[in-house]
C-alpha cells in the first residue's frame, strides 16, 4: 500500500527501493537497466497519451506492395514497452481490419545482454520485433547491426525512432557532448523521433540513489551544462541543432514525463496529427 502511494506521487524511486532493495534498485543499474522497469512504469501509461491511429496516420500505405514500417526502439530493456508498442499501433481499431495497416517492423536495442535476452524470450511476436544488444553510443560497433536491418528491407532509415526513458542515462553516463551526439545520430536516423525525457528531479535522485548504495557518483553529474527544464532542452537541441522540428508533444505521464514527436525538416507531411494531442501541452514547453 505504501509503495501505492508513493508511485501515485510520482515516488518511483522510492517504492522501487522499498520493494526488493536489492534486485530493482535502479541506483545499482547506473545505466538504467534494471529488471522489472515496467512494474513501476507501466506501458499503459505511454500508451494512453499516444493515439493508436498514429503510425497509420503518419505513414500511410502505399501501393499495392505497402512496405512495412521500420521502428527503432533504443533501450528496450526487457521488451515489455516494445511489445506494448507494436501491439497499441497495429491492432485493429474502430472495426477495422488488419489489412487495413501496414506491417511494423521493430529493431530493439539495449545495452544488457541479460535483459535482451529475457526479451528474446518473452516475446509474443518474434517475426515483427528482433532484439539485440548494442551501446547505441558505441560509434565503432553500433552502424553495422543497424544497417544490417535496414538492407533487409532495402532501406537507409528508419520511420520512426522510439527513445522512451534513455537521455537521462546518455547524459549522465556521457555528458553534455554526449547528448548531444546521441540526439544527432538518432535525428539521422529517422523520419520521425519519439522522445520521452527524463526530468531534472531525476537526474538528481539517480545521483542519490548513488550516494545511497555507496558508489561513486556520476562523472559527469556535477559539470552538465545542460541541466533544468530537460524537455525544453532536448526540443532546443532538436529544433536548432539537427534538422527536426517538433510535430506534436502528446501530454505527461503520471510520473511527469513529456512525450515528444519530432519530424526531419525534410520529411513530407502526409497527414495531420490530432489536434487534441499537440495544442496545450506544446505551450507549455519553454525555450
Amino acid at each position: 500500500m505504501a509503495a501505492a502511494e508513493k508511485l501515485s506521487k510520482g515516488g518511483v524511486e522510492e517504492a522501487v527501493e522499498e520493494e526488493d532493495p536489492g534486485a530493482l534498485q535502479p541506483g545499482a543499474a547506473p545505466f538504467g537497466n534494471f529488471p522489472h522497469y515496467s512494474r513501476f512504469h507501466p506501458p499503459e501509461q505511454r500508451l494512453r497519451l499516444l493515439p493508436p491511429e498514429l503510425l497509420r496516420q503518419l505513414f500511410p500505405p502505399e501501393g499495392p506492395e505497402r512496405r512495412p514500417i521500420l521502428g527503432l526502439d533504443v533501450g528496450c530493456n526487457s521488451g515489455d514497452l516494445s511489445v506494448a508498442l507494436y501491439k497499441h499501433f497495429l491492432s485493429p481499431h474502430d472495426g477495422e481490419t488488419s489489412g487495413a495497416s501496414r506491417e511494423l517492423r521493430l529493431l530493439c536495442c539495449d545495452i544488457d545482454p541479460v535483459l535482451v535476452e529475457r526479451a528474446e524470450k518473452d516475446c509474443p511476436f518474434p517475426d515483427a520485433l528482433t532484439f539485440i544488444t548494442l551501446d547505441i553510443m558505441d560509434r565503432e560497433n553500433r552502424k553495422l547491426p543497424l544497417s544490417s536491418f535496414l538492407s533487409q528491407f532495402e532501406r537507409s532509415i528508419f520511420d520512426i525512432v522510439f527513445c522512451m526513458s534513455v537521455t537521462m542515462w546518455i547524459h549522465l553516463n556521457h555528458g553534455d557532448r554526449g547528448l548531444h551526439e546521441f540526439l544527432a545520430h538518432v535525428s539521422s536516423l529517422c523520419s520521425y523521433l519519439l522522445v520521452e525525457p527524463q526530468p531534472w528531479k531525476c537526474y538528481r535522485a539517480a545521483a542519490r540513489r548513488l550516494r545511497k548504495l555507496g558508489l561513486h557518483n556520476f562523472d559527469h553529474f556535477r559539470s552538465l551544462a545542460i541541466r533544468g527544464d530537460m524537455a525544453s532542452q532536448i526540443v532546443r537541441i532538436l529544433t536548432q541543432d539537427h534538422g527536426m522540428e517538433l510535430a506534436c508533444c502528446f501530454g505527461n505521464t503520471s510520473w511527469d514525463r513529456s512525450l515528444l514527436l519530432f519530424r526531419a525538416k525534410h520529411t513530407h507531411e502526409t497527414q495531420a496529427i490530432p489536434e487534441s494531442s499537440t495544442k496545450e501541452t506544446r505551450t507549455n514547453l519553454r525555450f
